[in-house]
């Protein structure tokens, strides 16, 4: 099978869910990436950001609205040592004001990606993959943009057989 990463960035703490605000101990999209990594045996990365969001919700979105306004790119600890090596990459996310949050492009950006399949998947809660799949194509220039998946992010943790259907799907 071809080298894989799945990296993704994930909120935890104060969600939006149907029936209002929940705290949540783990973010929606971490359960859909480990899903993805588990179907297939991939590498994992979590995006984090240097400076944390604000913890609740309505400041978050305020601070998400902000950096999309502003194309900012937060600083995000770490990254992967050798990309490379890998043919596809899942990037898992939030859909934030349309779009993957602004630290997934700063992650994205910091390597060359000509030649790799970007497999995107965005949780939600009705808004789908919005713009991120152009926005993708922007960013990751070179690189070929596979279909990607929306789903619900309160259904995310008990998604395992349709999300790993899905990636391995894309996987061929």
């Amino acid at each position: 099978m071809a080298n894989v990463l799945v990296a993704f960035y994930s909120r935890k703490g104060e969600n939006f869910m149907p029936g209002g605000i929940q705290v949540l101990e783990k973010g929606n999209t971490a359960y859909a990436a480990e899903h993805i990594a588990n179907a297939l045996g991939a590498d994992i990365f979590e995006i984090d950001t240097v400076r944390p969001y604000a913890a609740a919700y309505k400041e978050c979105c305020k601070e998400a609205v902000a950096e999309k306004s502003q194309n900012a790119r937060p600083a995000i600890k770490g990254s992967v040592e050798d990309m490379a090596k890998y043919d596809t990459v899942f990037v898992c996310f939030p859909n934030w004001c349309g779009t993957a949050p602004m630290c997934v492009f700063t992650f994205l950006e910091q390597y060359d990606l000509t030649g790799k399949k970007i497999a995107p998947l965005c949780t939600n809660e009705g808004s789908g993959l919005a713009n991120s799949e152009e926005d993708l194509r922007q960013c990751c220039k070179g690189a070929e943009i596979l279909p990607g998946l929306s789903g619900r992010g309160h259904q995310a943790k008990d998604s395992a057989e349709v999300i790993a259907n899905w990636a391995k799907e894309i996987m061929g």
